[in-house]
């Protein structure tokens, strides 16, 4: 009888890939504002359904030493050695399919890459984001979890990248939910890319857009990134992002189960969850007698 594809439960509570601190003015205290996705990564833990999976955590330091920019990337040692710690665990573990909870959004790369490498390549990767997580090092922001789509391209910090191993070419990925550039120099890279990509409304108004890129994307598989703040903060805040007119919550569960539908879904991914009430209410319970 053939076996079952074996699928890990990855908990990836990396946090160091973003600079938010400016964004969550409401978190007073800075370190505990930039631990944030920390936090939320255990909260997406308990909250998730678990289906019997094996679960690893992959371990991610919280020690609040300086914050520096090496080669233009903000924590970029930390990160790199987080990054060979989860690939040690998914080859020693050798899922088929992994759902991962992080964490910013570079707690996709790794799992991303591993299947990537796994199928030999034949896996398309839908990013579900209001931003395109192209940038590079040596632009204006130096968090590592706007470069997490180069990183899966092979593109970026060559301590990072070197150790990846596999790539997805730009063909292979689909953009949904995008409604934020950031800068123009990133809406110019996104051309040259070429990567596909399909705005809030362009779902709303073809809701088979999606599998039509899919029928046409020439993979067998896919893994799907689902970054909370694609979701329009008018129905809900999830994440840091506040832009408005993103997608519902109904869009985005509808276009992760066509997606499933379509294609053998291999890596799910749910990122940048920013439990700002959990925090307050965390900080506030910290200063009552009796509980320390």
């Amino acid at each position: 009888m053939e076996n079952s594809p074996k699928t890990l439960r990855l908990i990836y509570p990396q946090w160091q890939g973003a600079d938010i601190v400016r964004w969550i003015p409401e978190i007073e205290d800075p370190d505990v504002a930039s631990r944030g996705y920390y936090l939320g990564a255990q909260l997406l833990d308990f909250l998730a359904p678990s289906g019997g999976q094996e679960t690893c955590t992959v371990p991610v330091s919280t020690d609040l030493t300086e914050r520096t920019t090496t080669n233009g990337v903000l924590d970029r040692d930390a990160i790199a050695a987080q990054t060979g710690a989860a690939l040690d665990i998914l080859r020693v573990k050798s899922p088929d399919r992994i759902v991962t909870l992080g964490g910013e959004c570079s707690a996709s790369v790794v799992p991303f890459t591993y299947l990537a490498n796994k199928y030999g390549g034949d896996v398309a990767m839908v990013w579900i984001d209001a931003h395109p997580d192209i940038t590079l090092p040596g632009d204006a922001y130096a968090g590592y979890h706007a470069m997490a789509v180069t990183a899966c391209m092979g593109l970026g910090d060559a301590k990072i990248v070197s150790q990846l191993p596999a790539t997805i070419a730009p063909e292979r990925i689909l953009f949904v939910g995008l409604r934020d550039w950031e800068r123009d120099e990133i809406k110019e890279r996104h051309a040259s890319y070429g990567i596909k990509h399909l705005s809030p409304d362009a779902i709303r108004s073809n809701n088979g857009a999606v599998a039509e890129w899919l029928r046409a994307c020439g993979a067998a598989r896919v893994v799907v990134h689902f970054d909370l703040d694609v979701l329009d903060p008018a129905e809900i805040i999830a994440g840091v992002g506040v832009v408005p007119d993103g997608m519902k919550i109904d869009e985005v569960v509808s276009v992760i189960n066509t997606t499933a539908r379509e294609k053998e879904l291999v890596g799910l991914t749910v990122a940048e969850p920013m439990p700002r009430t959990a925090i307050r209410i965390k900080q506030m319970l910290s200063r009552l007698p009796l509980l320390g």
